[in-house]
């Protein structure tokens, strides 16, 4: 069941070969949250792949994501 007070929060580069190639779909698991009533933040980066330095320029974002959440 689907916790209306819990952001879900997903990065994904427009650059990432395998979100490019269709191997991820984070437009379906959007949808399914949608159905569900589950917020979710899909944040799609334009220029970035599956790199290190993607996940180090976005992980800030996550972690002070994840700190509200256990704080609340």
């Amino acid at each position: 069941m689907a916790n209306p007070d819990r952001l879900i929060l997903i990065d994904q580069g427009t650059s990432d070969g395998f979100y490019q190639q269709r191997q991820l779909l984070p437009e379906i698991f959007q949808a399914a949250c949608e159905r569900a009533k589950q917020p979710l933040s899909l944040r799609l980066q334009a220029g970035y792949d599956h790199s290190y330095y993607f996940i180090a320029t976005f992980m800030g974002d996550h972690l002070q994501h994840h700190a509200q959440i256990l704080n609340s």
